[in-house]
């Protein structure tokens, strides 16, 4: 199986082009493909493939082989892909995801995409469509006891479920105690994705993530755009205003619009190329 890994700001997945490769078991590759001892490394699988919708298909696998509805990183990378591998000469494409079509802006360099922007649709607040166990209307806000600590939880979906808490200071939690106990929350019966977030000023956050079925990742795309949906709600940041989110892997610019779309920019960095016996790999485990 060839293969490209790529990386959004350090979140970085195998990208398998299936308008030439087959993977008959993804769910199986991305577990093995993603073991940073006994396969390549990565935080899961990335699959490109023909759409009747859009210009491109994504379909995407956690490290734990559960799939994913939707990866902002991901869509970048994407971006990049099919423009410097080829398979488009557009600077506009739309791409089909388990969470609807997104609309990606290149911005090439020397022949090269540097830079994608990212239409990411409307953030999604109603809590059944999350989902969250709440008979709020939103969930902003609310109180929720994780591991015998009560946190002021803010909860969006942007096509994947987000849980967004606030600190004083985010560099000395330890994710991989708390983030498992965050993720499989009975009031989350799909699990969640939380980030932890620090706000520095109205135009600035710093986060960390942890991600359902892939742990504690350099970056989330999705997360920064909901981290950025819920400051607003919280009044921490303003509608229509760009915000730097910072991330481990680097930062991402983020502007909530009054319309309640929300539009993530940000780089997209190609790795190495190569291949992979997967049978064998999978074998060899």
């Amino acid at each position: 199986m060839k293969f490209t890994k790529m990386h959004g700001i350090g979140n970085d997945y195998i990208y398998v082009n299936c308008f030439e490769e087959n993977i008959p078991d993804p769910e199986k590759a991305s577990i093995y493909v993603s073991d940073v001892r006994k396969g390549i490394g990565a935080d899961g699988l990335v699959m490109i493939m023909p759409s009747d919708k859009a210009d491109f298909r994504m379909r995407i696998f956690n490290a734990d082989g559960s799939e994913a509805m939707m990866c902002g990183n991901a869509t970048r990378c994407i971006g990049k892909y099919v423009y410097d591998k080829g398979l488009t000469d557009k600077t506009e494409v739309t791409l089909e995801t388990n969470s609807g079509i997104k609309y990606l802006k290149l911005f090439p360099e020397n022949g090269k995409v540097e830079y994608v922007e990212v239409d990411m649709g409307k953030a999604i607040l109603e809590p059944e469509k999350i989902p969250v166990v709440s008979d709020k209307e939103r969930f902003i806000s609310e109180p929720v006891e994780v591991g015998g600590i009560e946190y002021n939880m803010t909860c969006v979906s942007m096509g994947n479920p987000h849980a967004i808490v606030y600190f004083d200071s985010i560099e000395d939690l330890d994710l991989e105690k708390i983030g498992p106990v965050f993720e499989n929350h009975k009031i989350f019966p799909d699990r969640v994705n939380t980030e932890f977030i620090h706000v520095k000023n109205r135009t600035e956050l710093d986060m960390r993530v942890w991600e359902r079925g892939s742990g504690e990742t350099f970056a989330c795309g999705t997360g920064a755009c909901a981290s950025v949906v819920a400051s607003c709600l919280n009044g921490y940041c303003d509608k229509d205003s760009e915000v730097t989110v910072h991330l481990r892997g680097g930062d991402l610019r983020i502007t909530y619009r009054s319309d309640e779309t929300v539009i993530m920019k940000g780089p997209a960095s190609h790795i190495c190329d190569g291949v992979v016996d997967i049978d064998e790999l999978i074998k060899g485990q």
